[in-house]
């Protein structure tokens, strides 16, 4: 089936935590927890999730940085480690991921998850929008300039 056909698909659950509520859908690879560009916004500006923007430095220099967000390109040899540092270890905290259209963060969340961290969170229509959504800048959520 398509990347767009799952996409589309219905929710298949939700669970609320913390306010905000977390879908989940099937993906191509990733079949874990979804946010919406909003809600990722609220949530790592109080703090209750680390907001990782994976994308490369020219990207970040392009449009910006999610604000909340830590910028760490996908591709480092230490991108573990440098999450790791950023939670202090704890594979159980709540990692939300976001790329530019959502496909990078699919396939990240899902080598994430198959490396031991159970709590990692995609953004599906990532900075710039994908057949999820808009994005995070066509709705016109805040980001801090350059990497």
């Amino acid at each position: 089936m398509k990347r767009r056909t799952f996409l589309i698909a219905a929710s298949v659950a939700a669970v609320a935590t913390g306010g905000a509520t977390f879908a989940y859908i099937r993906r191509d690879r990733f079949e874990g927890a979804v946010l919406t560009p909003p809600q990722a916004a609220e949530l790592a500006q109080s703090g209750e999730i680390t907001l990782i923007d994976i994308r490369r430095p020219d990207e970040w220099d392009k449009t910006g940085v999610p604000a909340g967000g830590h910028p760490i390109d996908m591709r480092r040899d230490d991108f573990v480690a440098a999450l790791d540092a950023l939670v202090d270890a704890d594979k159980d905290s709540p990692i939300a991921l976001i790329c530019a259209r959502g496909v990078r963060s699919d396939r990240l969340s899902a080598r994430l998850t198959e490396a031991g961290f159970t709590n990692i969170i995609d953004i599906p229509e990532g900075m710039l929008g994908s057949s999820a959504g808009p994005g995070w800048l066509e709705r016109g959520l805040p980001v801090t300039k350059g990497s």
